[in-house]
């Protein structure tokens, strides 16, 4: 399956210059509402969009990887994804492909409008809470693939049906597909929550211990055996920014206080917050403040 996009007058771009691509029906079997097939090497949803290009498409995509990782971008969100994952693309979220990363594995892409109303609502196919990026186990891997791979074998089959009872056949396999996605989607969000939090609670607790010396995030993660991923999804879950990002501004919000409550000279401040070096205290805290710490100290007093 060629997963692209027609080209045509249909092709808008947003006032952010990002360019929307719509579902290619004229690509479809049939000319129906959705499309599965393999991924690999040279797809693209548009000629004019590369893989590695920001864009934003109309249509639900859901692509089940059988290789990893795979790198891709979710509304300026990273995410890596492994062989048995998914990830579910929703119309109007900011995607791009990763130039380096190999696609490998099946997607489907599915036109808005496609499944009767209730189905969409069971499904929660316009939850753009829930997370992008699911990893079922074992039996749920199995589930999902059977769907998929009896619905792929639907939408191939053009000549036992007439097209009226061929489109019925496939919306019925896709919400098969869908609500068993949905599931997976929902419970994965309730366990990221439960996990979320503890995680984030340790590492919280752990940056309030060691922000003076580790700026490291991958040290604080071999220090609480996670992953250094797991960490990255705590994190943002809790607090909507990175790791690096959480770290850094402890280390700030330390450093603000000493220039402002004690007359500490500029290189002493640095070296306690981390940075013995007090020419790379003073670039950290200007990129981060847009100020050098002596204005900031001075503009206090």
């Amino acid at each position: 399956m060629a997963v692209r996009a027609a080209r045509g007058a249909e092709d808008g771009e947003g006032p952010d210059g990002i360019r929307t691509f719509p579902f290619p029906v004229d690509l479809s079997v049939l000319g129906v509402g959705m499309q599965v097939g393999p991924m690999g090497p040279g797809r693209t949803w548009h000629t004019e969009a590369p893989l590695d290009r920001v864009h934003r498409i109309d249509f639900h995509v859901v692509m089940l990887f059988t290789e990893g990782p795979v790198r891709h971008m979710i509304d300026f969100a990273e995410y890596e994804a492994g062989a048995g994952d998914l990830l579910w693309i929703r119309p109007g979220q900011i995607h791009r492909f990763s130039a380096t990363s190999e696609y490998r594995g099946t997607v489907l892409t599915m036109q808005p409008g496609f499944l009767p109303r209730a189905t969409v609502e069971a499904t929660g196919l316009y939850r753009y809470d829930l997370p992008p990026l699911l990893h079922p186990d074992a039996p749920q891997l199995t589930g999902l693939q059977t769907a998929l791979d009896q619905l792929r074998r639907e939408y191939e089959d053009t000549t036992t049906l007439p097209l009226s009872l061929h489109t019925a056949v496939l919306r019925h396999s896709l919400s098969a597909f869908l609500l068993r996605l949905a599931h997976l989607a929902a419970s994965s969000q309730e366990a990221s929550r439960r996990d979320a939090g503890t995680t984030f609670t340790l590492f919280r607790d752990a940056v309030e211990r060691g922000f003076a010396t580790n700026h490291s995030v991958s040290a604080y993660a071999d220090q609480l055996g996670y992953s250094r991923r797991t960490l990255v999804r705590a994190v943002r879950a809790a607090t909507g920014e990175t790791p690096k990002g959480f770290i850094d501004k402890r280390v700030i919000l330390e450093a603000k206080r000493l220039l402002a409550h004690t007359d500490l000279p500029i290189g002493r401040v640095g070296a306690a917050v981390g940075f013995p070096d007090a020419a790379n205290f003073s670039k950290f805290f200007q990129q981060h403040t847009e100020l050098t710490p002596a204005a900031f100290r001075a503009e206090l007093r």
